[in-house]
């Protein structure tokens, strides 16, 4: 019997639904999305899923955006746009 965490997710399939209706999305708009359809999760799974996902090739980074503004943790946030390898 292997040992881990099995590869097959439920929660990752669904972040590659939203991701096939959305086309590309960073993380915590597909948090917000999973929230809003499927219920409870945390973010931090969601991140998760997504590295996860991006290491076993069935989802690939499109782009990282720098987003100035003024956050509770500096003058600067980093969004990573996720989308489904085609």
């Amino acid at each position: 019997m292997k040992r881990g965490r099995p590869t097959k997710s439920a929660v990752r399939e669904r972040i590659k639904e939203i991701l096939a209706g959305i086309g590309q999305g960073y993380g915590y708009d597909i948090y917000r999305r999973y929230k809003e359809k499927h219920g409870k999760v945390t973010m931090r799974l969601i991140y998760y899923h997504l590295k996860k996902g991006v290491d076993l090739g069935e989802l690939e980074v499109q782009k990282v955006e720098t987003e100035k503004g003024d956050f509770s943790w500096g003058d600067s946030a980093e969004k990573v746009y996720y989308k489904l390898v085609s």
